[in-house]
């Protein structure tokens, strides 16, 4: 069975000088930098598919990430992760066709913490993500199997950044 990659990645900081709705809220000059310097680290990985949640902070931080680096021509924005809880993740994970291979999720806390420290075993890198999923935190977490059965504690968290631009 194939080895799946996940890439779990929290939007940049995002702004709170607007009175824009919190959907519409965009990312400050800080988060600017920082989705670039994630995008640095995400051109390390051939992306088959990103799943990104509607709110504008996430949408710019994907933006700044491809000016890091990060590429993939399967970008799919959905409702539903502005919202979701772990399990809908999951389930939106169990989705996926299994020629995808690496796929990055950029949404909201504390939903992706959640979610990566109920996928991953327990380990140093999940204690640090217990303690706190930063703006801009990226995990990366493998599993060898197809998409349907990812669950509870089946995944490795292999990686935890903190980019910083």
């Amino acid at each position: 069975m194939a080895s799946k990659t996940l890439i779990v990645l929290r939007h940049a900081k995002s702004s709170w000088q607007t009175a824009e709705a919190d959907l519409r809220r965009p990312l400050s000059e800080r988060g600017e930098r920082d989705a670039v310097a994630a995008g640095r680290i995400l051109a390390e990985y051939a992306l088959d598919a990103v799943l990104a949640s509607t709110a504008t902070r996430v949408q710019q931080t994907w933006q700044g990430a491809v000016e890091g680096g990060a590429a993939c021509s399967d970008v799919r924005v959905s409702e539903l992760i502005y919202h979701a809880w772990p399990g809908e993740l999951l389930s939106e994970l169990h989705e996926l066709d299994e020629t995808v291979h690496t796929v990055l999720l950029i949404g909201h806390q504390p939903t992706l913490g959640d979610l990566i420290t109920t996928l991953a075993k327990p380990s140093p890198l999940t204690a640090k993500i217990e303690a706190k999923f930063p703006t801009a935190g990226l995990a990366v977490l493998t599993y060898r199997g197809g998409w349907k059965t990812l669950d509870a504690g089946r995944a490795t968290l292999q990686r935890f950044e903190i980019p910083r631009g």
